[in-house]
């Protein structure tokens, strides 16, 4: 296997969509909507105004991990004065590329990239499967996680 690293470009969108969704079943979603239209409104928009960023891992020229970073901004607290902050998503292997590390190499490189546009901290709400991967990288459980679905 021969793997190459680059970021998402438009003409990847469909496969990377499509990855999206197969992550999103794998973890247990059960919506059963066309989620693929808003998922490419979502992307289109984000990648042109540089607030989302992704790394693919590429077996020739096939992809078979992604990564992805949402880059959003708060007012600046004291744990993050620049106030931007970067949601951790799509973080998705192949299940015939697993245990290679291609997702400990796709997450340095998004975290690199929070880093490099200012963001003070990365963000995520793990699937089951994640957590050792990034509780190795370094992310720390924070048990004050809440949501409130509208």
């Amino acid at each position: 296997m021969k793997l190459t690293y680059r970021k998402l470009i438009h003409s990847d969108l469909e496969t990377f969509i499509a990855m999206r969704i197969r992550q999103l079943r794998e973890e247990g979603a059960t919506e059963d909507i066309d989620l693929s239209p808003a998922l490419r409104d979502y992307y289109e928009r984000h990648m042109a105004d540089g607030t989302f960023i992704s790394w693919l891992a590429l077996n020739d020229e096939r992809i078979v991990g992604t990564s992805g970073i949402s880059i959003v901004e708060k007012p600046p607290y004291f744990g993050c004065p620049t106030g931007k902050i970067a949601l951790l998503s799509s973080m998705f292997t192949d299940p015939g590329c697993r245990r290679m590390g291609i997702a400990s190499e796709l997450l340095s490189r998004v975290v690199d990239e929070a880093r490099e546009n200012g963001c003070g901290t990365v963000q995520i709400t793990a699937s089951d499967m994640g957590v050792l991967l990034y509780q190795h990288f370094g992310f720390v459980k924070n048990g004050n996680f809440m949501q409130y679905r509208l």
